[in-house]
């Protein structure tokens, strides 16, 4: 399991390994020593009815409590505590997916859902294969009320076009709408929400600050369009390159929200840590939003997979000003920045954005 503690920080951590031992402890026995009293009170008094019964009921006790044991092992509802101060992290799996993917169908019990060319594989679900002019898309079906989370992203991108001949990107989201099929990424342009862009082919061309493949975010409040032509860099709150392609080891992105904290992080390097990539404080987002992941391609074309997408409900503190602060909201929007109103046409957003 990962643990995120900022940038630079291992992904290990002891207090889960403690918190294993001491259940494994309860679960066998050994943290009250009894089997051996029980054994010494049986040499002690020898073979005999009563104690043949009450031996048939401590091992239906010792295996009631390694079933339970086996159960909490296999939620995953362990607390962790991750960076400093009193932040446990709980993984919610309703929200997540893993191999073998069993959650992903059309059914009334599947928990996420495909679009378009999205395909599920062994051991990934392919977004859209390396084939020009495809897009396909994976969402969650269950809208998230947490108040604070951390969504890990175990990703892979490959192809076989060379250096600036590959495309075009994928986008994790969490938006109001869902299974909206369009131009930004293989989803729907004026979306409502957070979306976070891996882009691996630079539209602009006179540009030289970025280097591509190149991670943004973008925070929508349904007025906004995403700008191709300039890879989205007129309503972009920050970004960072990340070579992320043809690589031969795994390669991580997490998005964490925190008391209106967004940070997005990456571990593109096989170091195993975390790297800082985004930072923005003052960022509203509404609860009842849903997850999802997408992707799309051109006349350039590459595979994008997902391994797992796996959230965790984060537990902080607050003191009683910050409750106050962190009330609700309803629609999505980021301090010190002025999104236009949703509804008003286009023209009259654009020349103020372009200014930003």
């Amino acid at each position: 399991m990962l643990t995120c503690g900022g940038g630079g920080s291992t992904r290990a951590n002891g207090r889960r390994g403690r918190w294993f031992s001491g259940l494994m402890a309860w679960a066998t026995g050994r943290a009250f020593n009894e089997g051996t009293a029980v054994g010494k009170m049986a040499a002690t008094l020898g073979p005999s009815g009563w104690w043949q019964r009450w031996r048939r009921r401590l091992s239906a006790w010792n295996g009631s409590r390694m079933l339970l044991l086996l159960l909490l092992l296999g939620s995953g509802q362990g607390p962790r505590q991750v960076g400093a101060g009193q932040t446990f992290e709980y993984l919610k799996r309703e929200h997540s997916l893993s191999k073998p993917y069993q959650g992903v169908g059309t059914g009334s019990s599947s928990l996420w859902n495909l679009m378009g060319n999205a395909m599920v594989m062994t051991q990934y679900i392919r977004l859209t294969p390396d084939m020009q002019s495809k897009q396909g898309a994976l969402w969650n079906r269950v809208p998230c009320f947490l108040r604070d989370w951390e969504l890990q992203v175990h990703f892979r991108i490959h192809g076989q076009g060379k250096k600036n001949l590959h495309g075009d990107g994928l986008a994790i989201w969490y938006t109001k709408d869902r299974m909206q099929p369009g131009p930004v990424f293989g989803n729907m342009d004026k979306f409502v929400g957070l979306g976070v862009f891996v882009d691996t082919y630079p539209n602009e061309e006179k540009q030289q600050e970025r280097v591509f493949p190149y991670i943004s975010a973008m925070v929508n409040n349904g007025s906004l369009s995403y700008d191709h032509e300039r890879d989205g860099r007129p309503t972009e709150l920050g970004g960072c390159t990340a070579i992320v392609r043809n690589l031969h080891y795994d390669t991580f992105l997490v998005i964490r929200y925190v008391k209106r904290h967004l940070t997005i992080m990456m571990d593109i390097d096989g170091k195993h840590e975390w790297r800082d990539c985004i930072e923005v404080p003052g960022v509203r987002l509404p609860r009842g939003y849903y997850f999802g992941t997408s992707s799309i391609t051109g006349d350039l074309s590459d595979n994008h997979d997902v391994i797992s997408l796996k959230l965790f409900e984060l537990t902080v503190e607050r003191t009683p000003e910050e409750e106050k602060l962190h009330r609700d909201v309803f629609l999505p929007s980021v301090d010190n920045m002025k999104l236009p109103e949703a509804g008003r046409k286009q023209r009259k957003t654009q020349a103020p954005l372009m200014k930003q």
